[in-house]
């Protein structure tokens, strides 16, 4: 995972038997479990204690080339309005024919290949327009907040109702004006001679959606994204095609962020822990992580000796209710964060390290034959949104094993939205979710002799 480039630059067993469990610790009969009859060898016990958490606005990471373009605007009481905007660099094959001279105008679109749909109110149209960029999209890195100025009347526009659509291409028609220069250039020009005068003439273009409409989708670059020109020759019964498509070009999402008069409205320094309150959240391409206090699993283990854990579980949920299309953030890893808020890299290749998954090893063998955090990314523990219970769950045992028997030392989480089987949702999406603080613990259920 590519996590959080640098400052500015560089930044359920729990399901428990299905039943409420009483916040401390508690002899098996107390809290359901029940033993063998006559066995006083074993005593099974219940704890349930809360993490506090803080949100961390993560620096300005690099959004270049994510393969999908981010494009929504929202408003919400607690992140406020965000507004996100797809950049994208045209591709053109010099080798395909162009229409000549003769050639006659059918229509044009301009396709967007729509594989993800969040949001409010998706049985009304949701605007997208399509703008020419006023200036090239360059060869060099792009950020969450960067923005490139672009024409202020669209080239292509439409107004769609998704309603149980999550996945289509949409089909924007092309402004007449330029329509027609876009297809003279095309017949006729230069322009199209290569792909250097190509993108001098259309540098690109940016992809919004319409303020209030509260969704976003996720737009997919390749060959079904980008311009399709028809038209036909006199005497043809069927019209020819020519694409101007976003295959093998360059693009970022670039992200505005208005939290006047919500809880988040003072987090504004990069890389600081805020308490913004009861409630806390996180929000995709935004940035806005949370950092999770886990000094309690200290002061827990502290107070035992010659057990065994049986399960152990992080839970943050229920989670505050939001629209049933508007998907929470599915997965996130638990990234070991130090007090600067910046990951804790390993020491064999300078790699973030994570919380690893119950029953993976939790140190591994340096070149020196030390013990040191496992460091692979492919087998950390996923904190996973469940849409029943409405919360997030993680098993957290061979971790906090490792913990009690001094083999890792505790450290505080930053939990950022990635996981190694979706690949990084914090580039890709503006999903979110807000948690009640109260609602943040962790779960253990343990055994020691008598």
């Amino acid at each position: 995972m590519a996590f959080i480039p640098a400052l500015r630059a560089k930044l359920a067993f729990l399901a428990l038997l299905s039943i409420p469990f009483i916040s401390s610790c508690s002899d098996p009969a107390s809290v359901g479990l029940e033993l063998a009859p006559g066995n006083n060898q074993i005593g099974v016990f219940y704890k349930e204690f809360n993490l506090d958490a803080q949100v961390v606005l993560l620096d300005s990471f690099n959004t270049v080339n994510s393969g999908v373009l981010v494009v929504g605007n929202e408003t919400d009481p607690f992140f406020g309005k965000t507004e996100g905007t797809g950049y994208s660099r045209l591709y053109i094959d010099v080798t395909k024919d162009r229409p000549l001279s003769t050639a006659i105008l059918d229509s044009m679109f301009f396709n967007l290949d729509v594989v993800s749909v969040n949001g409010s109110n998706l049985d009304k149209p949701k605007k997208y327009t399509v703008h020419k960029l006023s200036e090239p999209l360059l060869d060099t890195l792009y950020y969450n907040f960067d923005e490139l100025t672009y024409e202020a009347s669209p080239i292509a526009e439409v107004s769609f109702t998704f309603k149980d659509i999550r996945d289509t291409v949409l089909r924007l028609p092309v402004s007449e004006v330029f329509r027609e220069e876009l297809f003279g250039k095309l017949k006729r020009g230069n322009e199209f001679d290569n792909l250097f005068n190509f993108r001098r003439y259309l540098p690109g273009v940016a992809v919004k959606a319409k303020e209030g409409d509260d969704a976003t989708i996720g737009v997919s670059l390749g060959g079904n994204t980008g311009i399709s020109v028809f038209f036909h020759y006199e005497g043809d019964t069927v019209s020819k095609r020519y694409d101007i498509t976003t295959f093998s070009s360059r693009s970022f999402n670039g992200i505005k962020s208005d939290r006047s008069g919500t809880p988040t409205q003072n987090v504004t320094e990069y890389g600081k822990s805020y308490d913004v309150g009861s409630l806390v959240g996180m929000k995709s391409t935004m940035a806005m992580a949370m950092k999770i206090d886990t000094s309690p699993i200290d002061e827990f283990l502290d107070t035992l000796t010659g057990v065994t854990f049986n399960q152990i579980n992080f839970v943050m949920g229920e989670i505050e209710a939001q629209d049933s299309t508007n998907t929470p953030i599915t997965g996130m890893v638990m990234i070991f964060a130090d007090q600067r808020n910046e990951p804790v890299t390993s020491t064999i290749n300078q790699v973030p390290l994570y919380v690893q998954g119950d029953g993976q090893p939790q140190v591994i063998e340096d070149n020196n034959g030390d013990e040191v955090p496992n460091n692979t990314y492919a087998t950390a523990a996923i904190l996973r949104y469940g849409t029943e219970e409405n919360e997030y769950r993680a098993g957290i045992t061979s971790h906090v094993n490792a913990i009690y028997r001094g083999q890792l030392q505790r450290q505080d989480w930053l939990l950022y939205a990635s996981t190694p089987q979706t690949g990084d949702d914090f580039k890709k999406s503006l999903r979110q979710f807000v948690v009640n603080k109260n609602k943040i613990t962790v779960k253990v259920l343990y055994s020691k002799s008598r």
